[in-house]
Protein backbone atom coordinates (compact mmCIF):
# COMPACT_ATOMS: atom_id res chain seq x y z
CA UNK A 1 0.00 0.00 0.00
CA UNK A 2 1.61 3.02 -1.06
CA UNK A 3 4.84 4.05 -2.01
CA UNK A 4 7.86 4.30 0.85
CA UNK A 5 7.12 5.05 4.07
CA UNK A 6 3.69 6.49 4.03
CA UNK A 7 0.35 4.45 4.54
CA UNK A 8 -1.76 6.61 5.44
CA UNK A 9 -3.41 10.22 4.90
CA UNK A 10 -5.56 11.88 7.33
CA UNK A 11 -7.62 15.33 6.56
CA UNK A 12 -8.75 17.67 9.11
CA UNK A 13 -12.24 18.24 7.47
CA UNK A 14 -13.57 22.31 8.03
CA UNK A 15 -10.71 24.62 6.26
CA UNK A 16 -9.47 21.61 4.32
CA UNK A 17 -12.52 19.60 3.10
CA UNK A 18 -14.32 22.58 2.68
CA UNK A 19 -13.87 25.95 1.65
CA UNK A 20 -15.34 27.27 5.03
CA UNK A 21 -12.31 28.25 7.87
CA UNK A 22 -14.58 26.52 10.82
CA UNK A 23 -17.79 24.58 10.61
CA UNK A 24 -19.68 26.91 13.39
CA UNK A 25 -19.23 29.52 10.39
CA UNK A 26 -20.66 27.78 7.88
CA UNK A 27 -23.71 26.63 10.38
CA UNK A 28 -24.12 30.76 11.73
CA UNK A 29 -24.19 31.90 8.34
CA UNK A 30 -26.64 29.75 6.91
CA UNK A 31 -29.19 29.98 10.45
CA UNK A 32 -28.94 33.43 9.83
CA UNK A 33 -29.78 34.12 6.36
CA UNK A 34 -32.51 31.43 6.75
CA UNK A 35 -34.06 32.81 10.01
CA UNK A 36 -33.02 36.75 9.18
CA UNK A 37 -31.25 37.07 12.56
CA UNK A 38 -27.68 39.00 13.05
CA UNK A 39 -25.40 36.63 12.61
CA UNK A 40 -23.48 37.92 15.80
CA UNK A 41 -26.77 36.94 17.61
CA UNK A 42 -26.24 33.41 16.59
CA UNK A 43 -22.92 32.94 16.96
CA UNK A 44 -23.75 34.06 20.61
CA UNK A 45 -26.58 32.22 21.31
CA UNK A 46 -24.44 28.81 20.28
CA UNK A 47 -20.75 29.55 21.26
CA UNK A 48 -21.53 29.03 25.06
CA UNK A 49 -21.96 25.26 24.16
CA UNK A 50 -19.32 24.65 21.30
CA UNK A 51 -16.83 23.01 23.45
CA UNK A 52 -19.32 20.84 24.87
CA UNK A 53 -20.74 19.79 21.37
CA UNK A 54 -17.60 19.06 20.09
CA UNK A 55 -16.92 16.32 22.50
CA UNK A 56 -20.06 15.13 22.53
CA UNK A 57 -21.44 16.12 25.69
CA UNK A 58 -24.58 17.26 24.68
CA UNK A 59 -25.96 17.49 20.76
CA UNK A 60 -27.36 20.03 19.00
CA UNK A 61 -31.17 18.68 20.11
CA UNK A 62 -30.47 18.90 23.21
CA UNK A 63 -29.75 22.51 23.22
CA UNK A 64 -32.26 23.45 20.34
CA UNK A 65 -34.78 25.02 22.78
CA UNK A 66 -32.30 27.02 24.94
CA UNK A 67 -30.95 28.68 21.37
CA UNK A 68 -34.25 29.35 20.39
CA UNK A 69 -34.75 30.63 23.50
CA UNK A 70 -32.17 33.06 23.54
CA UNK A 71 -32.83 34.12 20.05
CA UNK A 72 -36.17 35.08 20.90
CA UNK A 73 -37.57 32.68 17.92
CA UNK A 74 -38.90 29.28 17.60
CA UNK A 75 -37.20 27.76 14.57
CA UNK A 76 -37.75 24.45 13.10
CA UNK A 77 -34.33 22.10 13.80
CA UNK A 78 -34.68 21.32 10.42
CA UNK A 79 -32.81 24.80 9.80
CA UNK A 80 -30.04 23.16 11.63
CA UNK A 81 -29.72 20.35 9.27
CA UNK A 82 -30.42 22.43 6.09
CA UNK A 83 -27.19 24.94 7.49
CA UNK A 84 -24.96 21.15 8.14
CA UNK A 85 -25.86 20.56 4.39
CA UNK A 86 -25.04 23.71 3.19
CA UNK A 87 -21.36 22.85 3.94
CA UNK A 88 -19.06 24.09 1.13
CA UNK A 89 -17.10 21.28 -0.43
CA UNK A 90 -13.38 22.03 -1.54
CA UNK A 91 -14.11 20.14 -4.80
CA UNK A 92 -9.84 20.32 -5.67
CA UNK A 93 -9.00 18.52 -2.11
CA UNK A 94 -11.87 15.59 -2.69
CA UNK A 95 -10.07 15.23 -6.00
CA UNK A 96 -6.85 14.75 -4.44
CA UNK A 97 -8.07 12.68 -1.70
CA UNK A 98 -9.95 10.22 -4.40
CA UNK A 99 -6.39 10.11 -6.02
CA UNK A 100 -4.74 8.91 -2.97
CA UNK A 101 -7.61 6.88 -2.13
CA UNK A 102 -5.61 3.90 -4.57
CA UNK A 103 -2.69 3.75 -2.83
CA UNK A 104 -3.23 4.76 0.74
CA UNK A 105 -5.37 4.97 3.59
CA UNK A 106 -7.31 8.08 3.10
CA UNK A 107 -9.13 9.30 6.42
CA UNK A 108 -10.55 12.18 8.57
CA UNK A 109 -9.63 13.77 11.76
CA UNK A 110 -11.70 16.06 12.87
CA UNK A 111 -12.59 18.33 15.83
CA UNK A 112 -16.18 18.46 15.52
CA UNK A 113 -19.91 17.79 16.68
CA UNK A 114 -21.42 14.42 16.06
CA UNK A 115 -25.03 14.93 14.73
CA UNK A 116 -23.06 17.38 12.29
CA UNK A 117 -21.15 14.80 10.63
CA UNK A 118 -23.21 12.36 11.00
CA UNK A 119 -25.37 14.50 8.48
CA UNK A 120 -22.63 15.28 6.17
CA UNK A 121 -21.68 11.68 5.88
CA UNK A 122 -24.82 11.27 4.17
CA UNK A 123 -25.28 14.50 2.32
CA UNK A 124 -21.62 13.99 1.16
CA UNK A 125 -21.30 10.25 1.04
CA UNK A 126 -17.77 10.76 2.81
CA UNK A 127 -17.57 7.35 4.05
CA UNK A 128 -17.40 6.15 -0.05
CA UNK A 129 -14.21 8.15 0.19
CA UNK A 130 -12.68 8.45 3.85
CA UNK A 131 -12.05 5.71 6.57
CA UNK A 132 -11.41 5.86 9.01
CA UNK A 133 -13.92 9.34 9.75
CA UNK A 134 -12.95 10.09 13.40
CA UNK A 135 -14.40 12.45 15.23
CA UNK A 136 -14.18 14.39 18.71
CA UNK A 137 -17.71 14.12 19.64
CA UNK A 138 -17.18 10.28 19.61
CA UNK A 139 -13.58 9.68 21.08
CA UNK A 140 -14.48 12.69 23.47
CA UNK A 141 -11.53 14.40 23.03
CA UNK A 142 -10.60 16.88 20.54
CA UNK A 143 -6.93 17.32 18.38
CA UNK A 144 -5.13 18.85 21.30
CA UNK A 145 -4.71 15.20 22.63
CA UNK A 146 -2.91 12.25 21.18
CA UNK A 147 -6.09 10.01 22.04
CA UNK A 148 -8.00 11.17 19.15
CA UNK A 149 -4.34 10.44 16.46
CA UNK A 150 -4.44 7.18 18.30
CA UNK A 151 -7.77 5.95 17.68
CA UNK A 152 -7.21 7.00 13.89
CA UNK A 153 -3.92 4.70 14.23
CA UNK A 154 -5.94 1.74 15.38
CA UNK A 155 -8.56 2.04 12.72
CA UNK A 156 -6.03 1.92 9.86
CA UNK A 157 -3.87 -0.49 11.47
CA UNK A 158 -0.57 1.67 10.64
CA UNK A 159 2.32 3.27 12.91
CA UNK A 160 2.86 7.23 13.16
CA UNK A 161 5.53 7.20 11.32
CA UNK A 162 3.72 5.93 8.41
CA UNK A 163 0.73 8.87 8.70
CA UNK A 164 0.72 12.31 7.52
CA UNK A 165 -1.68 14.77 8.82
CA UNK A 166 -3.29 17.70 6.90
CA UNK A 167 -4.51 20.49 8.99
CA UNK A 168 -5.41 24.20 8.50
CA UNK A 169 -4.54 25.36 12.28
CA UNK A 170 -0.82 24.24 12.86
CA UNK A 171 -1.68 24.88 16.84
CA UNK A 172 -3.40 21.08 16.06
CA UNK A 173 0.34 19.64 14.64
CA UNK A 174 1.32 19.38 18.64
CA UNK A 175 0.20 16.14 19.23
CA UNK A 176 0.71 14.05 16.23
CA UNK A 177 3.93 15.56 16.06
CA UNK A 178 4.48 14.36 19.55
CA UNK A 179 3.55 10.51 17.68
CA UNK A 180 5.87 10.63 14.68
CA UNK A 181 2.84 11.76 12.16
CA UNK A 182 4.29 13.98 9.54
CA UNK A 183 2.35 17.16 9.48
CA UNK A 184 1.52 19.40 6.14
CA UNK A 185 -0.41 22.67 7.31
CA UNK A 186 -2.91 23.54 4.53
CA UNK A 187 -3.59 27.72 3.96
CA UNK A 188 -7.45 27.99 4.05
CA UNK A 189 -7.05 31.45 2.60
CA UNK A 190 -4.85 30.68 -0.82
CA UNK A 191 -6.38 26.97 -1.04
CA UNK A 192 -3.09 26.29 -3.05
CA UNK A 193 -3.84 22.57 -3.32
CA UNK A 194 -0.83 22.47 -6.15
CA UNK A 195 1.54 23.47 -3.56
CA UNK A 196 -0.03 20.53 -0.98
CA UNK A 197 0.92 18.30 -3.68
CA UNK A 198 4.23 19.56 -3.59
CA UNK A 199 4.57 18.85 -0.01
CA UNK A 200 3.12 15.54 0.08
CA UNK A 201 5.84 15.02 -2.51
CA UNK A 202 8.39 15.63 -0.56
CA UNK A 203 7.17 13.51 1.95
CA UNK A 204 7.10 10.37 -0.15
CA UNK A 205 3.43 10.80 -1.27
CA UNK A 206 3.05 10.24 -4.38
CA UNK A 207 0.11 12.52 -5.67
CA UNK A 208 -0.70 14.31 -9.02
CA UNK A 209 -2.21 17.38 -10.18
CA UNK A 210 -5.75 17.78 -8.09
Amino acid sequence: MGNGLIKAVFFDYDGVLTTDKTGSLTTNRYLSQAAGIDFSKIRAAFSQYSRALTLGQTTHSQIWQQVCSELGRDLNINLLYEAFASTPVNEGMFSLARQLKASYSVGIITDNKKDRIDHLKKTQDLEALFSPIVVSAEIGTGKESTEIFLHALKCTAVNPEESVFIDNNRENFVAPNALGFKTVFHDDETNDIAALVRTLNTLGVVAGNA
